[in-house]
């Protein structure tokens, strides 16, 4: 990336690698857009009471004031009306379906692609500017769990397009977690999914003390969470392995019903990509149903670059309910990992086929035509400045990453020359074309 990071957490990227940040970001549209998935864009500002009204995450939030304002540390904390960039798409979209529910067909496919603002410490895989892309499908009153297992599927098959490492899907259903965590009697279900949340980073010790200290569980009852935690398949084995710890409720079976689903389907349609872990449980407490995140085989440190999962109440108008599911992927932070351990890279740094040289300052209209020419039938052309030795041309194309320069003489004959290899033969400006493989500018994964 970009060597200058004069702002830490504010990535930048150098020529080269922003082609490869826009082929993944191509190669999520075409895929989202081929499952129906239709784009939309927020506004970057929202309100902090509507910013913070699912999930406590106020450290986090970038709040807006003008320069002069001295109080604008505290401002984003005590005003609800105060403004703040967006820290994730989710929640500005759940207020742009409420706000615009009479001009949608619901179910509502959405995709968005957008930066989002985070006070994080900066950190491999961590920025406090980022680029994320969502989808959702999100219904009026109700929406079928069909959409749970399509959302997860549609993001195997948008991650196996990118040039990564392989990944898997980590999916839960916090349905099942919290009937199970009522079934042994721990009343407080959200306080154990957020201990559940940290077992990776902090242990398994960790959170049964963690269990026992804050929510007042019993050993017994923290050796039962955390063996369900420990549940981990790649079929639907996990079913009767829950089973099997002898808790009877009924939301523990309408979660277990959910996720096995969505495995069945997995298992079918991207075998190998999505296991059944129950140790997932996703900090946000919005989240009703299915969860998901996503490693990157071999790259676990990374944590997840894709997540999300249900929310039935998130969005809601009056009596009106608008149910969605949804993942996001960590553009940014995946985007940061294929740079950093090179895993692909583009076949050039600029999107330039042709460079089209000077013979005298006065053909530079002549070769504005030529370029117009080539132009016209998709190849990407440059016209050189100045008149120079065509030597120094020559080195100013390899310099730029450009693979062919363009030659005119006096007597209007075309040349046209790969410098890579040395070629040199006629060409008709109407006519030439280049390879389909120089064409384009392609990212390839490493092999």
């Amino acid at each position: 990336m970009a060597r200058t990071a004069s702002l830490s957490g504010f990535p930048e990227w150098l020529p080269e690698e922003r082609l490869v940040e826009l082929h993944v970001l191509d190669t999520l549209r075409r895929t989202f857009e081929l499952h129906g998935f239709s784009s939309i864009e927020t506004r970057a500002v929202e309100t902090v009471g509507q910013l913070l009204r699912k999930g406590e995450i106020d450290k986090e939030v970038y709040g807006l004031s003008r320069l002069q304002d001295e109080e604008a540390d505290t401002v984003p904390r005590t005003d609800p009306h105060a403004l703040a960039l967006h820290f994730d798409l989710t929640v500005p979209f759940a207020r742009y379906v409420v706000e615009n529910a009479g001009y949608l067909a619901f179910p509502f496919r959405r995709y968005q692609i957008q930066k989002v603002w985070r006070g994080e410490r900066p950190q491999e895989g961590r920025a406090r500017e980022f680029t994320q892309a969502d989808i959702d499908v999100v219904g009026d009153g109700e929406l079928p769990f069909r959409y749970d297992v399509e959302i997860a599927l549609v993001i195997a098959e948008a991650l196996n397009a990118l040039p990564i490492p392989d990944f898997l899907l980590r999916i839960n259903n916090r349905k099942l977690a919290e009937g199970f965590y009522t079934g042994i009697g721990l009343t407080d279900t959200a306080g154990v999914l957020r201990s559940i949340d940290k077992l990776e980073k902090v242990g398994p010790a960790k959170v049964a003390e963690l269990l026992k200290e804050e929510l007042g569980a019993t050993g017994d009852q923290a050796q039962a969470a955390l063996k369900l935690a420990s549940i981990r398949t790649k079929d639907t084995s996990f079913v009767e392995q829950v089973r099997a710890l002898g808790v009877t409720n009924e939301l523990l079976e309408e979660g277990l019903n959910e996720l096995e689903q969505v495995i069945a389907a997995a298992v079918q349609h991207a075998p190998g990509r999505v296991v059944a872990d129950l140790s997932i449980a996703r900090g946000l407490d919005y989240y009703t149903g299915t969860v998901v995140e996503t490693i990157l085989l071999g790259h676990e440190q990374l944590g997840s670059i894709c997540s999300g999962g249900r929310y039935d109440a998130l969005a809601s108008k009056g009596n009106r309910k608008f149910p969605g599911v949804g993942l996001s992927i960590g553009v940014t932070r995946l985007v940061s990992r294929i740079l950093s351990q090179e895993l692909a890279k583009a076949t050039r740094s600029v999107p330039t086929v042709v460079l089209v040289t000077l013979n005298n300052d006065d053909s530079w209209g002549a070769a504005q035509d030529v370029a117009e020419q080539l132009r016209s039938r998709g190849i990407a052309t440059e016209v050189a400045a100045k008149a120079e030795k065509f030597g120094k041309q020559i080195k100013f194309a390899d310099r730029r990453g450009i693979p062919f320069v363009w030659f005119t003489d006096d007597d209007g004959k075309h040349q046209v020359k790969d410098i890579r290899t040395g070629e040199q033969y006629d060409a008709d400006p109407d006519a030439w074309m280049p390879s389909e493989e120089d064409l384009h500018v392609r990212v390839t994964a490493a092999r």
